[in-house]
């Protein structure tokens, strides 16, 4: 129902912004700001704040426009029926102005406080979700997920340069935990809603290739993520405690993808562990690069 008020008018803009998936990606640029600190210490309040802020804005942005382009798919999917634009609250003239609005005072927090590689980075991130992946990859081919998790990837670097203002490999290996993380995460989900992305024409991995397969390419990615994780240890970037918890978090992984080869209805529960497990990744990476600190 269309609520006139002004509450529920914010509510609506809101709903458009996916906060919960931009809190996520606030948590992991942030992570790569303090990470970026050598040796550990204090991210300026002021790069904290607005980096932040810019790159949080610009990811709600990403999100509203994926709303609009998406709008007619999502009023025939019992999981985004519920959106602002299916259920008429928002017009579609109005979500695009308020994306583009948002979209552009990111950039502009991001240009005039932070630095111009940030903002670009930030810019072609935007572009990458709600442009290419959203109009193009999505309904284009079932690898769009492989190739578009480069996008939502990028929040680390993002963070990296936002204290630095420039690239470092440490930075990338954050973004590649990310981008391995993200197939088995979706496809996760996918296979739950693998009628509703028939219905829609969406070539999701199940449409396309079936569920036994999707579930082989989940453990296989799963795999690959497990030995990936490793990677800050190897490369000296973090310590033995991340080590620990990012084995022990890796395998919690792993047995949810074998049960999921197994043919076991586990398949929302791999999506919501999936998300709980990037979360301990790196909370685990802040927690270990601050540890010298306490000794």
């Amino acid at each position: 129902m269309n609520d006139k008020t002004l509450a529920g008018q914010i509510n609506s803009y809101l709903g458009l912004c996916k906060l919960k998936v931009v809190a996520l990606i606030v948590f992991t640029a942030m992570v790569g700001m303090f990470m970026a600190t050598s040796p550990p210490g204090m991210v300026p309040w002021d790069v904290l704040i607005l980096g932040n802020l810019g790159i949080g804005m610009a990811a709600s942005a990403a999100a509203a426009i994926n709303h609009v382009l998406d709008a007619r798919e999502d009023a025939k999917m019992a999981r985004t029926s519920n959106r602002p634009l299916p259920q008429g609250e928002l017009n579609v003239r109005n979500a695009l102005i308020f994306a583009v609005l948002l979209g552009a005072l990111s950039m502009f927090i991001l240009v005039y406080w932070i630095n111009v590689l940030t903002a670009v980075l930030t810019f072609l991130s935007l572009v990458g979700y709600a442009v290419v992946y959203t109009m193009y990859l999505k309904r284009a081919t079932p690898q769009n997920i492989v190739i578009g998790g480069a996008a939502g990837a990028a929040p680390p670097i993002l963070g990296w340069t936002a204290l630095t203002g420039t690239l470092d490999p440490n930075a990338l290996l954050l973004f590649l935990i990310i981008f391995i993380w993200t197939p088995p995460h979706f496809w996760a989900l996918a296979i739950h809603r693998r009628d509703e992305y028939a219905k829609v024409d969406i070539p999701m991995l199940p449409v396309t290739h079936g569920v036994p397969f999707t579930r082989l390419q989940i453990l296989l990615y799963t795999i690959l993520l497990l030995l990936v994780s490793v990677l800050p240890f190897v490369t000296r970037m973090s310590g033995p405690v991340y080590l620990a918890g990012a084995i022990l978090l890796g395998l919690g992984f792993l047995w949810y993808a074998i049960q999921l080869m197994q043919g076991k209805d586990v398949a929302m529960k791999t999506f919501g562990y999936s998300i709980w497990y990037l979360m301990a990744m790196f909370a685990l990476l802040l927690v270990d690069h601050y540890l010298p600190l306490l000794f």
